[in-house]
């Protein structure tokens, strides 16, 4: 986990993943008598971290970004998808797209259709021209909770709960010629993964003790035997 959130610490839009601990109480880790009782801690769950990446200023007329909560609906190979990388193209049809081919809904339904010979211009409210034609408004849409949203891909997300529909987002705003960055403290992640694998090399030797200490045993046991 740690590890992908890093490979995707410069993925547009990405939402870190972290894990949701509880505490675990052993009986025969009890402390005897007055001792304290031993806990550890113990994964119960993942989860993603929707929190808001830094919004990037790029310059480039198709790239957009989200300020405030919500996702921009685009249609996935199976159903609709969520995203927040606004890295945008055109496709063979004139659909305007995100970069993993997937179209754009618009707000009144359907998709998005525009001329890849002439600029764009994208309002903050979602609208998108070309020249004075007011070619569609982006669909931009919110959930009343995110538990059922998962990961499909790196920067997409598909909606597991039908009770639990998307609704258009308010007071979000649609920024042109930025993107939002993904919200992994690259630091923090590095530190966490180099953690861990300390942890793991201790939890190795500590089997291979014990492992020489059972041979060890085995041997003497047999050399008295003997």
């Amino acid at each position: 986990m740690l590890a992908n959130n890093l490979a995707n610490s410069a993925t547009a839009g990405y939402k870190r993943d972290q894990e949701f601990y509880g505490l675990f109480t052993s009986d025969d880790a009890a402390g005897a008598g007055d001792a304290p009782t031993t806990t550890l801690p113990v994964i119960q769950r993942q989860w993603t971290d929707f929190s808001a990446g830094v919004l990037q200023i790029t310059g480039n007329p198709m790239d957009v970004a989200l300020s405030g909560s919500g996702f921009l609906a685009v249609n996935g190979p199976h159903g609709p998808l969520y995203t927040r990388n606004g890295s945008l193209q055109v496709l063979p049809s004139g659909e305007l797209a995100t970069a993993d081919g997937y179209a754009l809904q618009s707000a009144s339904g359907g998709t998005i259709h525009v001329s890849s010979s002439q600029p764009i211009e994208i309002s903050p409210d979602g609208s998108v021209k070309q020249g004075s034609q007011t070619l569609g408004r982006l669909a931009v849409v919110t959930f009343k909770s995110t538990d059922s949203l998962t990961k499909a891909g790196s920067a997409c997300f598909l909606n597991s709960d039908p009770k639990n529909p998307p609704v258009a987002a308010a007071n979000v705003e649609v920024q042109q010629g930025k993107l939002e960055g993904s919200n992994v403290p690259v630091a923090e992640a590095a530190m966490q993964l180099v953690g861990v694998m300390r942890q793991f090399e201790m939890l190795q030797k500590a089997i291979a003790v014990g492992s020489d200490m059972d041979t060890k045993t085995i041997q003497e046991v047999a050399r008295v035997g003997s």
